[in-house]
């Protein structure tokens, strides 16, 4: 019987092929990454292990301590990596680019031009403002892996800074052919 997962539990396979780890663990790196867009929070993460758990993909080993609550550290199984492996060489769904910003510009006819103005430079703060929170994680996603991998993980990056970068030429752009240059 195959399970269908969510992404979010294919990431926890991924994260846990590097390395058995809590869920503490896996809240922390799905928080503090660039890429991996879920909220990372406790539910979230708890309920996709149990999933994983209850498929065979992952096993657990609680691991007690003397001075601090027992750990409950996550490995990946042969047949979570047959999965992960799976989903990896599965082909790739088409990109998206849904944008509610795109949705309000196109009845920016409605505003005159200095709330057509303010519209832009608050979308412009907003890409800058993501922009550099990217460029200040730098680093922090290839905690996970090693080898190959790292450089997998820094061309992610850089496909996340040259996209905020686009669009910051595509304001530009934009301003200049409504005249608001």
């Amino acid at each position: 019987m195959e399970v269908e997962l969510i992404s979010i539990n294919h990431a926890i396979l991924g994260l846990l092929s590097h390395k058995p780890m809590t869920g503490y663990d896996l809240k922390k790196l799905i928080q503090e990454s660039s890429f991996l867009y879920w909220s990372g929070n406790n539910n979230q993460i708890y309920k996709a292990l149990v999933e994983l758990l209850n498929a065979g993909f992952v096993t657990n080993e609680v691991r007690h301590q003397d001075s601090s609550p027992s750990k409950k550290i996550y490995t990946v199984t042969s047949a979570g990596l047959a999965e992960l492996r799976k989903w990896v060489a599965a082909p790739p769904e088409p990109p998206e680019f849904k944008k509610t910003f795109l949705i309000q510009l196109a009845w920016a006819d409605l505003l005159n031009p200095d709330e057509l103005n303010a519209l832009l430079a608050g979308y412009e703060q907003e890409v800058r403002t993501q922009l550099l929170l990217l460029k200040g994680q730098a680093g922090s996603d290839h905690d996970v892996n090693e080898g190959k991998g790292i450089t997998l993980w820094k061309l992610i990056h850089s496909n996340l800074i040259s996209t905020y970068n686009n669009e910051l030429t595509w304001l530009a752009e934009l301003r200049h052919e409504l005249g608001l240059t």
